[in-house]
């Protein structure tokens, strides 16, 4: 998937992120760009700070050092109202982060009712539309815990685009899934992704990675230890480290 890709949405210069006083370095300097439009696919051993970089991104963890501007504005600059940069990025995380106690409607049009001042008819409509795009119209009604693990992730992804979010985050949306569950979510996702979305997608889908993203980043000891497209990463790795993480899993 090339298309003409040239105008940086996300940029992050020097990431640093520190636990335990300094003793753990989740994040070791990390320098990226993610341009509007584009698919990203980040990949890597667990333990090697792409969970870390994702909540990084929308300050859901607080950078040590470093900065992370999001269409030309530092969000890391401590005046700026991060709550209002947040809602331009959507996270799906790999536990669906549902409202037990509201229906799948509710779930969806609570926040663009509260957060962007939309009114009920209007967020109800948006949200059965979304609800139609990932085959779900027939389960507004319903509460989280009278849907599958796969019917969850989808729901919390069409939570996140209520928000009309300029770029979506996915934290291994996957990996809490029944295996036979997993496609229907790969699906949504490759669907959003031929609708122009801007992605960060943290996976083990070494599928999806190959099929859908326009670049693939490979971490390893908080990291990029290598990055291009998804034919350069699993077809002719430069850094030897890449290809021993990928002859494991491939």
């Amino acid at each position: 998937m090339t298309t003409e890709k040239n105008e940086v949405l996300i940029s992050v210069r020097g990431l640093e992120k520190h636990f335990k006083g300094g003793e753990l370095k989740a994040l070791r300097g990390v320098d990226a760009d993610i341009c509007r439009g584009e698919v990203v696919v980040v990949i890597g051993p667990s333990g090697s700070g792409k969970s870390t970089f994702l909540r990084c991104l929308n300050l859901l963890e607080q950078p040590t050092a470093g900065t992370i501007s999001l269409a030309g504005v530092d969000i890391t600059d401590p005046t700026v109202d991060i709550n209002l940069h947040r809602q331009k990025m959507g996270m799906v995380f790999q536990h669906f982060n549902l409202f037990p106690h509201m229906t799948v409607l509710r779930n969806m049009t609570i926040a663009p009712i509260k957060l962007l001042k939309k009114s009920r008819e209007e967020a109800e409509a948006k949200a059965r539309s979304l609800l139609e795009r990932v085959n779900l119209e027939d389960r507004e009604d319903a509460y989280p815990s009278q849907l599958s693990g796969g019917q969850k992730q989808r729901i919390a992804i069409v939570r996140a685009l209520c928000m009309e979010p300029e770029v979506m985050l996915f934290d291994e949306p996957t990996s809490a899934l029944d295996p036979e569950m997993v496609g229907e979510v790969l699906d949504v996702m490759k669907e959003l992704a031929l609708s122009g979305m801007t992605m960060i997608c943290v996976t083990h889908e070494m599928g999806f990675a190959r099929e859908v993203a326009d670049r693939v980043l490979f971490m390893d000891e908080g990291k990029i230890v290598e990055e291009g497209t998804p034919e350069e990463i699993f077809s002719s790795q430069k850094e030897q480290r890449t290809k021993d993480f990928l002859n494991k899993v491939l």
